[in-house]
């Protein structure tokens, strides 16, 4: 699986003009499964991401995560999914997506990174999969980070 993740201060994902999905401070996380990719996949990426220290301590040092911060207004998840992660480029300017799950994987995996984030943590938020939507955020820092969380077909 693959996140790009951005640390923000708001974020907000709308479906035809209506926000279906808001948090405060916290993170934006675009995901995208991969061919091969599985429910061991979907776990690692959500423990990374309630784990990933990416907000700062009482010294200013990127050293807290979302379980640290906690929920509220602040340590919120939004989940968008983002099926555009996997493009290869290097066969010319028009991207391949060959290495993006089918639909019916990538949504069932998509919804289970959003059940086992929601089992977890208090504030997750999601756009629509497969719909046309508008991402709204302040990014903070800015810190954006990709994360990869390899399959076994992927060190085939």
């Amino acid at each position: 699986m693959i996140a790009l993740v951005q640390r923000v201060r708001e974020a907000r994902v709308e479906v035809d003009g209506a926000t279906v999905g808001a948090i405060g401070r916290g993170l934006l996380a675009l995901v995208c499964a991969e061919v091969g990719d599985g429910e061991a996949q979907a776990e690692r990426l959500v423990d990374k991401l309630l784990k990933l220290r990416v907000f700062a301590d009482e010294r200013g040092l990127m050293n807290r995560s979302l379980q640290d911060l906690g929920g509220g207004a602040v340590g919120g998840l939004l989940l968008v999914s983002q099926f555009t992660l996997a493009a290869d480029t290097r066969g010319g300017n028009r991207p391949s997506f060959t290495r993006a799950a089918p639909a019916a994987l990538g949504e069932r995996l998509y919804e289970c990174v959003l059940s086992r984030a929601r089992e977890r943590h208090p504030v997750v938020a999601a756009g629509v999969f497969g719909a046309d939507m508008q991402v709204h955020l302040v990014n903070d820092g800015p810190v954006t980070i990709p994360i990869t969380i390899p399959n076994d077909t992927a060190a085939a």
